[in-house]
């Protein structure tokens, strides 16, 4: 478990991936992009989630350029859209997220969603990015189990992350110990249900015990379960205090009580819809 905002997970490729990051899914491009990133990397985050479809790529590059941090200190993540998939199209479009990001390499590039007849292909040209160093590590995003084992039986390569929707409504407990089992690390994308988790009365309380927000004791129920987390926000104050997880620990019983609450409920797309 992450004990500082720097602190990274080991992947199965040996790489070290920061352990909470920002996501940038529907932040506009240009200055309100930038302003959140630039206020990110302030805080000291170092890891950056954003993908085509998002259409923020460039202003995600600027703001790491005006940065002027290390390139080596930060670890990018950008993923291959439904329309982009297949192995010619899905090289063409790394390509495109690379000049767009204004990078030399990627850190990190997923699968976006798992498109039937599609993500197969797609995966063979992924491996043959990352075997020739144009990528550090590869992954998927909104794989069912079986979107994973159909990708294992046609492979070289294990995925090195699954980015899946997971919060206190959604904890996918049975897809969490399979990607466990494999050596595939989970990372939540929509941790804080789109602040839909907001007003709940159990998490309200753990809240004021801790005197922290809902928004930062669902953070550290991330981390405590080994779970890679990227909230989004575009307001400077939110990001920091996103980040202000390190200083207080839930007990077990809280844990588990927070698992409690799932509902099995999603607010984005069930992965099902792409097969």
């Amino acid at each position: 478990m992450i004990t500082h905002l720097q602190d990274t997970v080991l992947l199965n490729n040996g790489v070290e991936m920061p352990g909470l990051g920002l996501g940038v899914y529907k932040v506009e491009d240009g200055k309100t992009v930038q302003t959140a990133v630039q206020a990110a990397l302030e805080t000291g985050y170092r890891m950056i989630d954003t993908a085509s479809f998002y259409d923020n790529e460039v202003g995600v590059g600027e703001a790491i350029k005006q940065s002027n941090l290390p390139r080596e200190e930060l670890f990018v993540t950008t993923k291959v859209w439904n329309d982009e998939q297949g192995y010619a199209k899905t090289k063409e479009a790394f390509e495109k997220s690379l000049q767009r990001l204004g990078l030399d390499y990627i850190d990190f590039y997923l699968i976006h969603w798992p498109v039937k007849g599609m993500y197969v292909e797609t995966w063979k040209a992924m491996e043959e990015l990352y075997e020739s160093g144009q990528v550090r590590a590869i992954g998927v995003s909104n794989f069912h189990q079986q979107h994973v084992e159909n990708l294992l039986a046609n492979s070289k390569i294990v995925p090195a992350i699954n980015q899946v929707e997971y919060h206190p409504h959604l904890t996918q407990e049975p897809l969490y110990a399979f990607c466990k089992q494999q050596g595939i690390q989970l990372e939540a994308w929509s941790p804080l249900k789109r602040g839909r988790l907001m007003d709940e009365p159990y998490l309200l309380s753990l809240a004021e015990k801790y005197e922290k927000t809902v928004a930062q004791v669902i953070l550290r129920w991330d981390i405590q379960n080994e779970v890679i987390t990227i909230p989004k926000s575009t307001n400077p104050r939110r990001i920091k205090e996103n980040a202000a997880i390190f200083d207080f620990s839930l007990t077990e019983k809280e844990m588990q009580e927070i698992s409690c609450l799932n509902q099995n409920e999603r607010s984005g797309t069930n992965p099902d819809s792409y097969d």
